[in-house]
Order: C-alpha cells, then structure tokens, then sequence
C-alpha cells in the first residue's frame, strides 16, 4: 500500500480519542490510563494516532511536506499497536498502526532519513543485524556454543530463533543459555540455521523501511522452509511478530511459538518439572509484539464498501487484529508453575502500556523510549512487587537502563526453578 490507499481511514476518523487512552472500563486510576507514550509525552494532537491520520490527510492533498519536525513526528511512534487496538474498541474501519507505519515509509520515501536510522539499515545490509556496530560473526560464534544442531545439515523437530538482542547483547546471552537448558530439559530435539541464522528485520518494517524488510524477510523465508522442522520457536518477542504475524504475508507457512508458549505446553505434559520453586513477588509486563501485535496472520483477500452509500463495510469480512488474542496466558501460567506469586499491574494485556523500545525508538527517539521505560518502572513499583519480569529481551534491556528496579527475564526465572 501507499499512504494515499489510507485516504478512506484518514478522512473517516472521527476525533474521538480513543487512541490516547486504554479503554475507559479497563482504567483503575487517571494515573495509569493512558495509552500512547508519544501524546503522553509531547502533549500535542499530532504525535497521536488521530494526528498522524491529519498529517497523513495533508501529505496525500499535497497540502504539507515533509519538513524536519513533520520527520521527526513520523519517527517518534513505537509501533507498539496501543492506539491500534483501542481504536477498534468501537471502530472496525481504520487501521491507525498500518497507517503510522506507512506514515514513515513515506517519509523515508521522501528522503527523510536520520543518520541513526541510516547507521542501523546499513548494518542490516552488511552485517545483517539491526544492531548497529555489531558483526555477523559474532552471533554465530556464541551461538554455536549452545549445543544446537545445525538444521540445514540435520534434522531436527524444533527450529529454533535465537534473536539478535540475545546473540549480541553480552548482558542477555546467559538468558539465551538459559533458553536452551529449559528446552533441552524438556527433552526437545532443537536446531538452528547455523551459519545463515540472521536478523528477522522486524525492526526494519517498524521503522518504515518495508523494503528492506522484505528483501531480508524472504531470504530468511527460504532458508527456514528448507530446515524442514514442524516449528520455529524464538525467545525473542519482536522476532514473534515477524515471524507470526509478518511473514506469513510473504509465504512463511510455518507454525510458530513464542518459547513461553512452547515451554508451557511442556510443563503441562509433565515435560518440563520444576523442582526448586521460588519465593517471590512479580509483576509481568506485557511486551507489545507478543501480546496485542503477537497475533497470528489471517489472509484475506477483499474489497472496501458501503451499504446504501453509508454503512462502511469490507467483503467478504476482514480479520479484524484488537490483539484480543496474543501471548498472554502462557507467560503468566510459567511464571506461577515456578512458584513465583504475580501481582498485575493496572495496564496489561492487549492494553500494556510499550517498554519504549519498539519502532527502532531505542536508538532513534531516546527521549521517547526513556520516558516510556520509566513509566512503566513507576507502574510496576506501585504493585508492591520485588522483581519486574517481562519476555521480551528489548524490553529488557529498556528497563534496565532506566532502572528504578530489579527487572528478570522470565527465562532466566523459569531456569532458576529448574
């Protein structure tokens, strides 16, 4: 699509701002009910989703261009869908995280690229990674350490994705052991693609750069269908999205798990018994890309129409994504097998308030991404509880650097158990 095929939402969105808040039967306080960490944050109309619907609008009537700030506002969005599935609370119609994404795109299109943006898609092209200063080879040393089987040689039931934050990240690659310990533990046979595992470019698409994410998405495509396993399983929750909800668009035809859906599954069989339970009080923070973006893909293809020139309606229906049905259970499910008591936050579910991480705003909006991660510390501090556990390694790492408190790893949880 291209920003001008979102002409229909851009007009038809009807100022109702719902895409600033959760929904009102879900607030437990004013202090934790709203949604969108950029309208939070800059207090002005158009960093909201209805904002950027309005300059959308305006770019399509040639009414505006694309100055530095109208760039930078397209840049400063986390992707995270918060906007996308509270909008669908009462419209069915728009589509206000396609349409910020493509905001981007169009902007980039347009030649606004900022030089961190460059530094990360040059890495993606060299180095196939969107970590920026980090080398291919690397990954691949330290993941050959695991113990894994190399599916493109062997056979294996289970193809595991490791993610690049675990590969890359010194501070999170003992969490990646802890991934195949449990795995291993719960008798599976487990490969990875060995030399050709590389980036999922998720993070590309987030940041408005859909070609380059479906050049990267399709060679990974073919290698992973040429592993032959029955499943991909990643720890990662941006590679999730990709892999579940992305790539299926492009011809993946894989099943794919999150590793707390499959590790639950295995505790559930008796596969998986943890033996040291713990004494602890957490709370889970929901990451964006497993919950309300960890939705699995729907094809469909349809038109756009009205009912008696009025009643907007799609034919046949369209898969409607209000992240309803995400990776919610399964988490919270490992987290009380481990013996750990869960105490939730006010903002969970397909409602999570973002870790600030998402959209690439981590290395290209700082100050949205640390504001992100230090409201949602303060939320987190006010359940009482010891430890903050999220599944999700940018998560992670978001709020560790705010600090403010002790944040787990769930893996790393679950392997204590063990």
């Amino acid at each position: 699509m291209s920003l001008s095929d979102f002409k229909p939402m851009q007009e038809r969105c009807s100022n109702c701002s719902f895409c600033k808040w959760i929904p009102f039967d879900k607030m437990q306080s004013i202090r934790f009910a709203q949604n969108c960490p950029a309208v939070s944050l800059y207090g002005f109309n158009t960093y909201s989703a209805r904002g950027r619907f309005q300059m959308g609008l305006a770019m399509v009537n040639k009414e505006q261009e694309y100055t530095d700030k109208a760039a930078e506002i397209t840049r400063a969005c986390l992707s995270c869908g918060a906007c996308d599935v509270s909008c669908k609370i009462c419209r069915y119609n728009l589509e206000p995280l396609d349409h910020n994404i493509e905001l981007k795109h169009d902007a980039i299109l347009a030649g606004k690229v900022s030089p961190e943006q460059e530094a990360l898609i040059e890495s993606l092209k060299k180095e196939q990674t969107l970590i920026a200063g980090k080398k291919k080879a690397e990954r691949s040393a330290f993941v050959k350490t695991l113990g894994l089987k190399d599916a493109l040689k062997e056979k294996c039931e289970v193809l595991f994705f490791p993610g690049c934050r675990y590969s890359y990240d010194e501070a999170l690659r003992p969490t990646l052991k802890a991934a195949v310990k449990l795995m291993k533990a719960a008798g599976t046979d487990i490969g990875w693609l060995g030399e050709a595992d590389v980036c999922c470019a998720g993070r590309a698409y987030q940041m408005g750069f859909t070609e380059e994410f479906e050049e990267r998405a399709k060679a990974n495509i073919k290698l992973l269908e040429s592993a032959g396993a029955s499943v991909i399983v990643t720890p990662c929750a941006d590679c999730l999205h990709a892999l579940r909800r992305l790539y299926p668009r492009l011809g993946l035809n894989i099943k794919v798990l999150h590793i707390t859906e499959y590790l639950d599954e295995a505790v559930k069989a008796g596969k998986l018994v943890f033996t040291h339970l713990l004494d602890a009080e957490v709370t889970y923070h929901d990451p964006c890309h497993l919950g309300r973006l960890g939705e699995p893909y729907v094809p469909w293809e349809g038109v756009e129409k009205k009912i008696l020139n009025q009643v907007h309606t799609w034919s046949p229906n369209r898969p409607r994504y209000n992240g309803a049905h995400g990776v919610y259970d399964a988490p919270r499910s490992l987290i009380r097998a481990t013996g750990a008591r869960l105490v939730e936050m006010e903002r969970i579910r397909e409602y999570s308030w973002c870790c600030g991480a998402g959209g690439g705003c981590s290395e290209v909006k700082k100050d949205l991404s640390d504001f992100a991660a230090k409201e949602r510390i303060e939320e987190a501090r006010a359940t009482g509880a010891k430890y903050l556990v999220t599944a999700c390694p940018w998560c992670k790492s978001n709020f560790t650097e705010a600090g403010g408190m002790d944040v787990v790893d769930i893996l790393d949880l679950a392997a204590a158990a063990l």
